[in-house]
């Protein structure tokens, strides 16, 4: 079985923890990160900026994502110039749409063409790939996140989605495809298959992966049998 390091795509770190996100900076393994306002605010970030230059004063050389979060798409083109500028690694998150389920094509496009290094996010429909598609530039580098875990929590098998991606963004050399929402670690060898570029791993998952995988399954079983054994003791438990 391929270790982690054996597998022919990048592995991004996907999280907010101040402490966990420059720990990983380090690891070889990950390289590049990405976070997002819903992973910040669950750990409680209230200042946004103080907190991303907080992390590029580590965070020098892998390539790293931080979104906008306006919902004005004037707005958000004044949020992306503002966030590009804070360090050459940086590359600015542009949700697909609006909340009001308006279209970002025209600001992605615009951006694009000012030379702003992109990651389109929240990315779930074939559809949408091809739009991006559309309004890149193919001197310019940008990532393509198509949340794979989402479309698979619906029943939808997102590896045809993704292969199919892939194929729309062949003429963008300079744009990735990369592989959102991982749900288990067996989304990391699902996400290889594909094609795509990069994959996004949250750090519980990461830290799961990083333990299991490789590991022999008699000696998963036997543990598991032990894991029951001592709870039920632990529980006290009698008939």
């Amino acid at each position: 079985m391929k270790t982690l390091a054996d597998l022919p795509i990048k592995i991004f770190a996907d999280g907010a923890d101040k402490e966990g996100m420059l720990k990983l900076y380090r690891d070889p393994l990950i390289k590049g990160m990405t976070t997002n306002p819903t992973l910040m605010r669950k750990v409680g970030i209230t200042d946004y900026e103080k907190f991303a230059r907080e992390i590029l004063e580590v965070v020098k050389t892998k390539p790293i994502s931080f979104e906008v979060f306006s919902d004005d798409f004037d707005d958000m083109h004044r949020q992306a110039l503002k966030i590009s500028k804070w360090q050459e690694n940086v590359y600015v998150k542009i949700p697909i749409t609006n909340t009001k389920g308006e279209s970002a094509l025209p600001l992605v496009g615009k951006l694009a063409k000012e030379g702003v290094r992109l990651n389109i996010t929240a990315i779930l429909t074939l559809e949408q790939t091809e739009g991006v598609a559309k309004h890149l530039q193919p001197d310019v580098p940008a990532v393509v996140s198509v949340f794979a875990g989402r479309a698979a929590d619906t029943g939808i098998d997102p590896m045809p989605l993704m292969k199919q991606s892939l194929k729309l963004l062949r003429h963008l050399p300079q744009a990735e495809l990369l592989w959102a929402s991982v749900r288990e670690v067996l989304n990391i060898f699902q996400a290889a298959e594909s094609g795509a570029h990069i994959v996004t791993v949250t750090h519980d998952v990461l830290a799961k992966a990083q333990k299991m995988v490789g590991m022999n399954l008699a000696t998963l079983s036997l543990d598991t049998v032990k894991m029951f054994y001592d709870d039920a003791r632990a529980a006290g438990f009698t008939l």
